[in-house]
This record gives C-alpha cells, structure tokens and sequence, in this order.
C-alpha cells in the first residue's frame, strides 16, 4: 500500500474511533501542521499525529518521526502530544503520547516477552483507545 493512502487510512480509522467515542475532532486546513487531527479532551486541545503501525516480533512498529523532505527526520517532541496509531492486522487504534515512545521509533508489544520481562516493555493494551478516559487525555496537557 502506498504511504499516501497507508496515511489516509490511519488518518480515518483513528478519526472514527476519536467521534465514536464522542470526543470532538478537528482537521487541521492545508496539510501542514505536524499534526492530523486535534482533539478538545474536556476542553483542552490535543494535536494528534496518526500514524500505521505494523507486526515484527511479538510487537508493533511505527515511525515516530516526520521526514521534511528539506530538512531529514524531524522529531514529533513539542509538535504533536499524542500518536494515534493504526494497527490494521486488527483494526485497532491506540493513543500514545509522544514522550512515551522513542524520538524514532514506537515499539509496543502485542505478547508477553519470553522472560516475563515488564521493565521498560510498553503493552500495546495500556494505550488502546478504550482504555482512555477524556479526563485523562486532558491531563496530558496539564
């Protein structure tokens, strides 16, 4: 699938999935915002960069980074506070805050390591969006 349309359709399941939940969406004008969507979290605004994600390991994969085609890889830190992250093997969206993954490269774990190990291990099921509550999202922010 082209990146074109792998970002579309992360765009429109994470969009889904933020109306369907009753939050409000905004869609930013003219493409270039280093951010897709914004988020009003009981009022408090939240720019979300969506992105897809894919399987390798036992985990999922996403860029964490924009790539400026003038300037190389850009970090997301400051620009955007969450990723929305696409998983289409299950058609599952995920909220990450930016600062809870690598500057390069989102890493959460769909199974549990072989050893049992949990330090440092992000488990894809602590940031699925059903596991967010709006006060929470608007504590990030804060």
């Amino acid at each position: 699938m082209p990146n074109r349309t792998r970002g579309n359709a992360a765009e429109a399941a994470v969009l889904h999935a933020l109306v369907e939940r009753d939050l409000d969406v905004f869609v930013p004008f003219g493409g270039r915002q280093p951010y897709d969507l914004v988020v009003d979290a009981a009022g408090t605004l939240l720019r979300v960069q969506c992105k897809t994600a894919w399987p390798s390991g036992g985990c999922m994969l996403f860029n964490c980074r924009a790539t400026d085609h003038g300037r190389g890889p850009q970090s997301y830190v400051g620009l955007a506070d969450l990723f929305g992250v696409y998983f289409p093997p299950d058609r599952a969206v995920y909220l990450v805050p930016i600062d809870a993954v690598a500057e390069h490269e989102g890493r959460l774990r769909l199974e549990s390591t072989r050893n049992n190990q949990r330090r440092r291990v992000r488990l894809a099921e602590e940031f699925a969006i059903d596991r967010w509550k709006t006060e929470d999202l608007a504590m990030l922010k804060r």
